[in-house]
Parts: structure tokens; sequence; C-alpha cells
């Protein structure tokens, strides 16, 4: 156990300004010439607006950060994403648009009668997209978990245009983790209203650029719905939380709430998976239980033999993780973390083994049959499969999380490695290389570093299933002049390549790609 008596994790969750042009950074050790391109991050950048404060995690508005790799030199960037959120915000020098875990209060230069009347105008969804990057054709959106998606320029990091899913495709808000295949097509899922006004999930499917050059977000289509066991309150689409949506609608509109107010958990439920063919967009008819657990990334997931292979990384229990996520939390002196820490939802890596198909005369029996797992699913008498999971990573409040694998080439198949951030009672430490087979792990680590999520960059000529590099931007505030630094690791040992260092400190980011030249 690695122990931060020093706070410098602190520094992660500290307002920056954005920079008027790149940066030239400080290279130790050799970059690899055949990496060539960009590294993309987002994460929140502004922690307080004037005197008022944002409260959570996911409330800080998005800096859009750019690490430029070009013949072993590095250059890095950053600019806030200019959402209706933040631009409001600075015009009005005040926190204007509720965020996931603050209220945005009226405009106190407002009588109390236009204060009165502004509640029933309805919710106003935040755009501020901290949460992630991806392509869709030839362009590039930062999205957060709401309908809107920012188009962003990735070479000058400018904002293009703001984007309403809701014009596209029958969607109340889509996840910020889109499953893109190699041929740029990209699959998501949101809630909608489904029959009868009852809620349910949609599966989107976004094709990629053909040969019209029509925005491919025109072409954007429903492929699946799955239904909600409940019909006001889905899933929030980052787990499996519910949303009381009457309290959404009333509470926000009437009495102030945020977005953590109107979530519930639910112990009794569980956790339901719900299966559909991809080709054929048909759900499967089958029940699909377990006991319940916080999500918010998968690893991988595929077939073998019959077989769903899915892996997750879990939070045990129905307590919802982010309420530990308060920013007062994260700030708060390493002995306070580690208490707030023991009382959260402990992490968990775990291996799902879904069968495709049953029999009703395998009642009571496991009906995983691959040799490799500890996995099981039984068949109950009410023809659910009850799942129990084969942990392939566990340490007392250490988590592995923000995973990343050989995406291209190994997504959605029988895969070896994956790569994660190891969180320390939810202080990001260290970068670890997990096989999901053996269980065996790499660790880099230094004294008072905090890296963010890893990147697997592929060599060009790769033959095996973990050549390449992996990219992580990591800060360390003790270390001298230059309080951050992007880190180069091989992928196969974790050992060091080279570092990019620069002079400014870097604010913790969430997600990302490396787009290549």
């Amino acid at each position: 156990m690695v122990e931060h008596p020093a706070g410098g994790y602190k520094k992660l969750f500290e307002t920056v300004e954005e920079l008027s042009s790149p940066v030239t950074a400080h290279v130790t050790g050799r970059i690899p010439t055949w990496l060539r391109g960009s590294l993309l991050r987002c994460g929140p950048g502004l922690f307080e607006v004037g005197s008022e404060p944002f409260y959570h995690l996911f409330d800080g508005q998005a800096l859009l950060h750019k690490f430029d790799f070009k013949e072993g030199h590095v250059t890095y960037h950053r600019r806030f994403v200019r959402t209706d959120a933040y631009v409001r915000a600075m015009t009005e020098k005040r926190i204007v648009i509720t965020e996931f875990g603050t209220y945005a209060y009226p405009d106190p230069c407002k009588n109390i009668f236009s204060r009165f009347f502004s509640y029933f105008k309805g919710v106003e969804v935040t755009d501020n997209a901290l949460v992630n990057v991806y392509p869709v054709g030839e362009d590039y959106y930062a999205c957060t978990e709401t309908n809107f998606i920012t188009r962003i320029n990735p070479d000058t990091l400018e904002t293009i245009k703001q984007v309403d899913l809701c014009k596209y495709v029958s969607v109340n808000g889509a996840t910020a983790h889109p499953h893109i295949e190699n041929d740029g097509t990209v699959y998501n899922i949101g809630n909608c209203f489904g029959k009868n006004f009852a809620l349910a999930y949609n599966i989107i499917r976004i094709p990629p650029l053909q040969a019209d050059k029509e925005d491919p977000m025109n072409k954007s289509e429903v492929v699946v719905q799955f239904p909600c066991s409940d019909r006001f309150k889905p899933s929030y689409l980052h787990g499996f939380l519910k949303i009381n949506l009457l309290k959404f609608l009333s509470s926000w509109s009437l009495w102030g709430a945020n977005y953590m107010d109107c979530f519930e958990s639910n112990e009794t439920m569980g956790v339901w998976l719900h299966v559909a063919e991809k080709k054929k967009g048909r759900l499967l008819n089958l029940k699909y239980r377990t006991s319940a657990f916080n999500l918010f990334h998968h690893i991988n997931t595929y077939e073998d033999n019959g077989f769903l292979i899915v892996d997750l990384c879990t939070w045990k229990g129905f307590e919802f993780v982010y309420n530990y996520l308060y920013l007062a939390n994260l700030r708060a002196n390493w002995e306070q973390v580690k208490r707030q820490a023991e009382k959260a939802p402990q992490p968990e890596a775990r291996r799902y083994v879904l069968p495709l198909s049953i029999d009703k005369a395998d009642t009571g029996k496991n009906l995983v049959t691959l040799p490799y797992t500890t996995a099981t699913a039984t068949l109950r008498s009410d023809e659910t499969i009850w799942l129990e999971p084969e942990v392939i990573f566990s340490g007392p409040r250490h988590a592995f999380e923000f995973p990343q694998i050989n995406y291209r080439k190994y997504g959605g198949k029988p895969y070896t490695y994956t790569y994660g951030l190891g969180l320390n009672h939810f202080v990001p430490d260290r970068l670890c290389k997990l096989n999901v087979k053996t269980k065996e792990t790499w660790v880099w680590q230094e004294p008072d570093a905090y890296p963010s999520e890893p990147i697997f960059v592929s060599h060009p000529d790769a033959l095996e299933e973990d050549d390449g590099v992996v990219l992580s931007i990591v800060i360390s505030p003790g270390a001298g002049p230059k309080p951050a630094f992007l880190l180069i690791l091989n992928a196969k040992d974790m050992s060091e390549v080279a570092r990019a260092e620069v002079e400014v400190n870097i604010p913790v980011t969430f997600h990302g790609l490396f787009k290549r030249a």
C-alpha cells in the first residue's frame, strides 16, 4: 500500500488557464520514430466560476488537451471547449447551467417574479463535454452523457459547433463510451420513450463516411430497443443506477436539484443484462441476472463456443460510487481520503459468462462448459439465468479502472491483455497491465506521481497483441520545476521508454484517444 501524506493529488483538481499556442515539451529518453500523431484527452479544467465553486468531479468545465508527436519531438496544447455552459458562465460570471453535482441558481439580478417563472421553463440540459473524444466519419466530437455533443477541430482544438443527437435519432441522451468499428461505424446506447410512453433503451448506429460525403449523423438509425424494468426509472447509462424521472422533472424544475439528487439505488433488484444479435437487431429472449454492482467501464466482450464472455470493471454493491467523488472528498487530506474510501463500494474486475441458448432440461445446472473460467451461469426454475463471476483482479481499496486494450485488433475478440489506471482509495497512483488469462500483472509507479487513463498505441508492424506503447499524462507536483509530463511505456513490460515534460500543471483527464498522423 503506497501512502500519499503530502497530498500532491490535490493538484489534479485545480483550475488552470488554456494556452494561446502549443508549448514545446522537454523529452528524456527516445520517442519511437513510428509514433506520429496526437493524443487527445478531455477533462475538467475550470473548477469554479468567480466565487461559485463546482462541487463534483464531473462538474468542472471541459478542457481539451493535445500532445503532438512528430519526428521525436513533442508539443502540448489545451483549450476550453466553447460549450453553451462555458460561454454563458464566462459571460455572466456565474454558473448558469446545472451540472452533475452542482445546481445553477437563478440569476440574482432578476426580481423574485422572474426567478419564480424561470423554474417553469423546463430542464436545461448541460452540454459540458468533459468526458471523452471520439470520431464520427472525418469529424471529432467531445462529449458528456447528455444529448449534446460538441464538434471540435482536432488540430487547433477550436470548437466548431454543438450537435443535438435528438435531432438525428430517438434518444434522450447517449453514453460517452461508444463502440467504434474498424470501418468507422459508431454504436451507442441511450434511453428513449418506447411503446405507451414507457422508457426504454435504444442501441443506435452511425455509419462510416460514404462516397457521397454526407454527414454520417444524417444516416443514424436505431438498431434494437431494450426494455426498461421500471416505466419511470431508467438506468443511468454509465452504470446500473436508476434515475427517478418524476423527481428529475419536478424537483429540478421546482426545488433546485442536480443530477446526483435524482439517482436511486435498488438493492433488491440486482443487475439485469440484455443481449441482442448485432446483425439482425433481435433481442434475445433470455433473462440474465446477478447481484448488484456499479459499472462504468467495460474491458472487452467476445463470443466463444456459444457463450458471451463479458469482462467488466465493477464496484461491489448497490450504493452509487459517484457519492464519493465530490471534490471535497477528493481534495481532503490523505487520512480523510482513506476513511471515505473505506466506506465506499469496493472495486473488482470481473468476468461474466453468458450462455446464448438454454435447454429447460438443464434447470439447476451450471451451463458454462468453457474450460478456462470459473464463472458460472445457473438456469433457475423461473428460466432466469443466475450469473456468478470469475474475479480477474481484486485488491483492498485498489481499483483496476479506465481499462484499455488493443482495441482495433482485439475489440470483440478473444484477447489476453488489458491496461488500466490503478486507483488507491480513489487516488490514481499507478498504471497496470493485466493478463486476463493468468491474472499476472505489471505495474508502473513513481512516488508522488499521479497518472491518467493509459492509452495503448499498437506498433504499425505489430506481430503480437502487446507490441506497442502505452501513453499516459502524469502530474508530479513535488518533483521539481516541471509539474507534469506525458509518459511513454513499453506495452510489453511497462518499462519507461521516454517522457515529455511541460512547465504547466495539467488537471485530471478522463478519456481520450490517439489520432494517428
